[in-house]
C-alpha cells in the first residue's frame, strides 16, 4: 500500500479529544481541523452536515433548546408524541442561499486533499436543499456518483394551505416528504488509474458489498429513529443506527482505514463504525454535543439493530412487502 492506514490518534493534532474504543472525537470546528490534515489521510467520510447552516450555528442552537424564537419551527404534536425542532429551510432568502452555497464549496474544498484518491464521501440532505448543496461539493471538486436514497416517510410536506385549510381542504402546498437524499461523491482518481489499481494502492475507490455478497443498493428502506436511541442522544438530527450501519459499511470498500464525520452531532456515524468494527474520527464543535457523543456513543454502539441488511428485512422492519 502506497498510504498504510494510519491510528485514528494522529488525527487528533492539538485539540480537545476522546477516545472511544478505536475512535476518535475531536472537539473542533471542522473547517480549522480540515485545513490542517495531513494530505490523502481521510478514507471515507460519512456525515449529516447542517442543511440550512446557520440554524446550527451556537446561537440558533441556544435558542432552539430555549424554546426562543428564531429559525426553527416546532412540528404538531400527535398520538402523543412531542416532535422535535426542525430548521425552517424553506425561509432561506436569496442571501442565505449563496451563503450556503459558498458553506459546501468551502467545506468541499478543505475536505478534497485530506481525502485519499478514490475516497467516498456520503453526504445526508433534503429534497429541498440538495440540488445546491450537491452542487456546490461538484463545483469544490468532488465526483458526483449518484444519490443513495433513503425510503423513510418524514414529517415535511402535504399540509394545507397556510391560513387557507377551510378554504382549499383537498389541496396541500407539497407532497408529504418519503425520502432523505444521500449525495455519494468520489474524490477523483489520478488520471488513467482504475478501480482495482486505486484499491490495490490507497484502499478506496469502491464501495464495500453487504456481508451477504450482494452490491450495496442506492435505495434503502428505513426507519424514523426508534425512541431508545433518541433517549441516548437527544439530537434533533439522529439517523437510526439501523441506517447509518449500512452506510459506514459501504464506505471503505476493504473494510479498512478511517471514517470520518467532521459534523459529528451526537456521534451516530461514530457509533455505527464501532459496531461494524472500523476505525473513525468525529468533529465537533458545539460543546455539548461533543459532551453528548462523548457519553453516547458506546451506548448506541452496543444496541442491537434489528431487520438485518438484506433488502426483505428492511421492507419487513418498516412494515413494507418487495412484491
Amino acid at each position: 500500500m502506497n498510504a498504510p492506514f494510519a491510528p485514528v490518534d494522529a488525527l487528533a493534532l492539538d485539540y480537545r479529544t476522546a477516545r472511544i474504543k478505536t475512535s476518535l472525537l475531536v472537539h473542533a470546528d471542522c473547517f480549522d481541523w480540515l485545513a490542517r490534515l495531513p494530505a490523502n489521510s481521510i478514507d471515507a467520510v460519512v456525515t449529516d452536515p447542517p442543511y440550512g447552516v446557520k440554524e446550527y450555528e451556537v446561537h440558533e442552537i441556544e435558542k432552539m433548546k430555549a424554546g426562543g424564537p428564531g429559525i426553527w419551527r416546532i412540528p404538531p404534536s400527535f398520538d402523543g408524541n412531542v416532535r422535535s425542532p426542525l430548521p425552517r429551510f424553506t425561509d432561506l432568502k436569496p442571501k442565505e442561499r449563496e451563503k450556503l452555497r459558498a458553506f459546501f464549496k468551502e467545506w468541499g474544498q478543505l475536505l478534497l486533499p485530506a481525502l485519499k484518491p478514490g475516497a467516498h464521501v456520503f453526504v445526508a440532505c433534503n429534497a429541498f436543499m440538495s440540488q445546491l448543496v450537491f452542487h456546490s461539493l461538484m463545483e469544490a471538486g468532488l465526483e458526483f456518483r449518484t444519490e443513495v436514497i433513503r425510503l423513510v416517510q418524514t414529517l415535511r410536506g402535504g399540509d394545507r394551505p397556510k391560513l387557507g385549510e377551510k378554504e382549499f381542504p383537498d389541496v396541500c402546498s407539497l407532497p408529504r416528504g418519503s425520502y432523505e437524499p444521500w449525495g455519494l461523491f468520489r474524490k477523483p482518481m489520478p488520471p488513467k488509474m482504475t478501480v482495482r489499481e486505486c484499491l490495490a494502492e490507497w484502499g478506496t475507490g469502491g464501495l464495500r458489498r453487504k456481508p451477504d455478497g450482494n452490491p450495496f443498493f442506492d435505495v434503502l428502506p428505513s426507519e424514523r429513529t426508534p425512541k431508545r436511541e433518541r433517549e441516548i442522544a437527544d439530537h434533533p438530527s439522529l439517523k437510526p443506527q439501523s441506517l447509518m450501519r449500512q452506510l459506514v459499511h459501504a464506505s471503505l470498500p476493504l473494510g479498512k482505514g478511517i471514517v470520518v464525520d467532521p459534523f459529528m452531532g451526537s456521534g451516530s456515524t461514530i457509533a455505527a463504525a464501532q459496531a461494524v468494527g472500523y476505525q473513525a474520527v468525529g468533529v465537533e464543535r458545539y460543546a455539548e454535543y461533543f459532551e453528548m457523543a462523548s457519553g453516547g456513543v458506546p451506548k448506541l454502539a452496543a444496541l442491537k439493530v434489528a431487520g438485518g441488511t438484506s433488502a426483505a428485512g428492511q421492507m419487513a422492519q418498516i412494515g413494507l412487502d418487495l412484491d
